[in-house]
């Protein structure tokens, strides 16, 4: 399915095209191995106790992991992305200035060093939560 033009409709904004949530359940169904061995270790609030969601559609992506709270996309990303970095370059570009995070790793790194890829999340997420920690207490 190719994806429609990007929206200037903020992260926050509930909704998204009923074709979209379908195929976002359909990919649910059908993750790849890195992807599930991945959600073994989000889901549940497992890292860091922050809530991770699975092939959620994020400003009209279907994005593989999505932290709402961080606003931080998880991309695991195989050997068809070499192919598509373009079009990869113009997703993370949507995403970021609808105000997400994105981290990337590859289906390599998950399925083989898992330990470091969960610790360079774990990482970059507690720094976003200090920095948005920081600027709400800077509003108080």
């Amino acid at each position: 399915m190719r994806r429609r033009a990007p929206t200037e409709r903020p992260l926050h904004e509930p909704g998204a095209e009923p074709a979209k949530v379908l195929l976002s359940q359909a990919m649910r169904r059908h993750s790849t191995p890195a992807e599930a061995r991945l959600w073994s270790v989000l889901r549940g609030r497992q890292l860091g106790g922050w809530k991770f969601r699975r092939q959620h559609v994020v400003v009209g992506y279907v994005v593989d992991f999505y932290c709402a709270e961080l606003r931080v996309v998880v991309e695991v990303d195989g050997p068809v992305h070499d192919e598509l970095r373009a079009e990869d370059e113009a997703r993370e570009a949507d995403l970021r200035r609808a105000g997400a995070e994105v981290v990337r790793f590859s289906n390599d790194a998950v399925l083989y060093q898992l330990r470091d890829v969960l610790r360079v999340l774990a990482q970059r997420c507690a720094g976003i939560q200090a920095k948005v920690a920081s600027e709400q207490h800077g509003k108080s």
